[in-house]
Formats: structure tokens, C-alpha cells, sequence
């Protein structure tokens, strides 16, 4: 495995991320095993949200952390929080809605070291832009949570290369990272400025729905004939292909522990500049200009 900073100043993470947007859809004992699944092939950066699995997936997750303590200095764990929907667990809520004011952001983090059973958060960013976003209160709850030790470092998901760079105004301390949607399948953050403004600030993408949804697992395209070339799956190949940007880190979600087996040897694919050009040709059409 690699392990890199998303940032210069941190946090260290796997080169590759577990998802655990789906792990509500399995058995608890089935969690236990793909979180050591992950740790034994070297992942050890875990992606959660408040809001997976109707508000129960962190809960979840720390269960496995409450029977197995010692597996927390192992791992570093993200959440999310910032989306608001009608849910039993949330009897106030009957629209959906965003909310990052200064009170929720905290009460959030707080709720998911409760639920992840853990007294710090790795990482905590907000996960949609909000239109009635203030960027001073979301700077007071970042830094209080930061002076705490609550949280060790802060980023954004789904935000335009704008609104990351207004945020990061406001803030003393950078903004490590913003989670977006990258993969063959969706290539416009190659030329949107998504990673151009990350890489202005130093900071790194979390490529969430890396596969595509589960469409780059099957090989139905031209391109996919690289596969045999280099003795890989369409899912190791279309992971190296994000890989082979130096500030991807792919968010994988699978809910199958010998899925995070494979995806692992992603990592020793060694693609050629020329073929990862051809890839990308095949997939919009046309050539560089």
C-alpha cells in the first residue's frame, strides 16, 4: 500500500479509501470482517457520513471499534455532515435540507465520535455546498473543533473550485481536501479547474464512485481491452487510471471483502502515459488538443 499526505501539513491516509456508505446493507459480523479486510491489505483510512444508512452506519462501524479497541490507532476515520432528511431518527427534519451553521457542524462531529466510538475524528468535511453556507460560522465551529482535538483536519465534498476557495479564505488552517465524483466515466474534473484549485492549495481529491457506479467493473467498452495488457480487471485498471494522478485518492465502496483484495493491486499497475491519453480519448470522444 501507499500512503501519502493529502496536504502538507496532514493527515497521512491510504492511498486507497473504504467506503462505508453501504456497510448498513450487511451483517454486522460482515463489517467486522471488511474492516479487517481493508487494515490487512493496508487500507486504513475509512470514509463515513453522518447520514449513511439512515443515520446508522457510524454506529455500525463502532461497534466493531468498542470490541476491538486497539483496531482505532490502526485506522483514520472521515465523516461528513451538513445533509439534513425526513428520517424516524430524526423526527425534526421533514425536508431536506443542508444545514452547516456553527451549532450543527459541532453537534455533528460530537455525534459521530459518539457513534464511530472514538474520541477524534481524522477528518470532517461538509458534504454539499449550502446555499445559505456562512462562512465565518463554519470557521468558528471548525476551529473550536480543532483547538478541542475533536477533529484533526477539515475539508469540503462536492464544491465548486469557487466555493472551495472562498471557504479556504475564511479559514486559518488549510483545507485538506474536497471529496468529488472522478472516474473514467466522469472525467471533468480533469479540466473543470476541481483539481487545479486543489492543487493550487496543496490539497489532494477523494475520488468518490471511482468505478462508476459499478459500470467500469464490466467490460463492455473498447478501452477495457487494455485489461488483458496488463494482466489486470477492469476495475484495477480503471482504479490506476485515477491513481496515476498524483493527488487522487479513490474511495472505493464495495461491501465485499475480496472486492478490497483486488482493488489493493491496483497499485502496481504501472500505466503508460500514452495509454492512460488513449483511455481518456476513448472515453470523450476525441483527442487532446
Amino acid at each position: 500500500m501507499e500512503y501519502k499526505n493529502l496536504h502538507p501539513q496532514g493527515p497521512e491516509f491510504s492511498r486507497i479509501i473504504a467506503g462505508a456508505w453501504r456497510w448498513h446493507t450487511v451483517s454486522q459480523e460482515t463489517v467486522g470482517r471488511l474492516i479487517h479486510a481493508a487494515l490487512d491489505e493496508g487500507i486504513t483510512t475509512f470514509d463515513h457520513a453522518d447520514i449513511y444508512g439512515d443515520h446508522s452506519n457510524e454506529e455500525i462501524f463502532g461497534n466493531v471499534i468498542r470490541k476491538e479497541s486497539s483496531l482505532r490507532e490502526k485506522m483514520q476515520l472521515i465523516s461528513k455532515c451538513g445533509i439534513k432528511f425526513k428520517s424516524e431518527k430524526r423526527p425534526a427534519t421533514w425536508i431536506k435540507h443542508y444545514d452547516t451553521s456553527k451549532e450543527h457542524i459541532i453537534w455533528s462531529a460530537e455525534n459521530s465520535l459518539k457513534m464511530l466510538g472514538t474520541d477524534r475524528l481524522d477528518l470532517m468535511l461538509i458534504h454539499r455546498p449550502d446555499p445559505l453556507l456562512n462562512p465565518t460560522e463554519v470557521a468558528e465551529a471548525f476551529s473550536l473543533l480543532k483547538e478541542q482535538g475533536k477533529v484533526l483536519h477539515f475539508g469540503v465534498s462536492n464544491f465548486t473550485p469557487g466555493q472551495f476557495r472562498m471557504l479556504q479564505h475564511y479559514l486559518d488552517f488549510p483545507l485538506v481536501t474536497n471529496q468529488i465524483e472522478i472516474s473514467l466515466s466522469k472525467v471533468e474534473s480533469f479540466s473543470n479547474g476541481d483539481l487545479d484549485v486543489l492543487m493550487e492549495h496543496e490539497a489532494s481529491a477523494m475520488a468518490w464512485s471511482p468505478l462508476g457506479g459499478g459500470k467500469l467493473m464490466i467490460g463492455d467498452r473498447e478501452w477495457f481491452g487494455k485489461a488483458a495488457k496488463y494482466n489486470a480487471s477492469y476495475a484495477q485498471l480503471s482504479l490506476a487510471w485515477l491513481l496515476m494522478h498524483a493527488s487522487i485518492f479513490p474511495v472505493i465502496g464495495t461491501t465485499q471483502p475480496e472486492r478490497i483484495t483486488e482493488s489493493v493491486k491496483s497499485l502496481a499497475i504501472d500505466l503508460s502515459r500514452q495509454d492512460w491519453f488513449e483511455m481518456l480519448q476513448w472515453v470523450t470522444g476525441k483527442e487532446v488538443a
